[in-house]
């Protein structure tokens, strides 16, 4: 016997419909497999281009979430030369994603998101694991990080 999922919900908790192309599918799966290579190889200018101009981001290490492409971009030239400092490498990789559409022609996205470090030499290992929301938008035809709100597993 298969049980019928429960009606999709918005961010707002709004019923939606479940119902997104699989071409919307694989446009925000490009879309993430690009985002994550710009952080993971510290183009910051580039990782930041890929949210809106006044983007927010909230990640669960920062007390306020990061405003803007300046300051979204200066956070990653941040971690990224702490990171060659230390020798280690980060990659995120997401899934687990899950699309759901809004009804003012936004996205949103839940996802996992996995992070690994490897050392210099050393052992690759799980850093985090968290769940990561995101609005995504259209700008002149490509999607964008309007918002995103990240949470660890070990936190409520």
């Amino acid at each position: 016997m298969v049980l019928p999922l429960p009606p999709a919900s918005n961010t707002r908790g709004e019923h939606v419909s479940d119902a997104v192309s699989a071409q919307v599918v694989a446009e925000v799966q490009q879309f993430y497999a690009r985002h994550m290579h710009l952080l993971d190889e510290g183009d910051a200018e580039g990782w930041a281009r890929t949210f809106t101009e006044d983007g927010v981001f909230a990640p669960p290490s920062l007390p306020e979430p990061v405003r803007g492409r300046e300051a979204l971009a200066a956070g990653v030239r941040k971690s990224a030369a702490g990171l060659a400092e230390s020798g280690e490498v980060h990659r995120h990789v997401l899934s687990m994603v899950h699309v759901d559409p809004l009804d003012d022609d936004a996205l949103a996205v839940r996802s996992y998101a996995q992070i690994f470090a490897t050392p210099r030499g050393g052992e690759p290992r799980l850093h985090l694991l968290c769940v990561c929301e995101d609005v995504l938008v259209r700008e002149n035809g490509r999607l964008l990080v309007r918002e995103r709100r990240v949470t660890r597993d070990d936190r409520p």
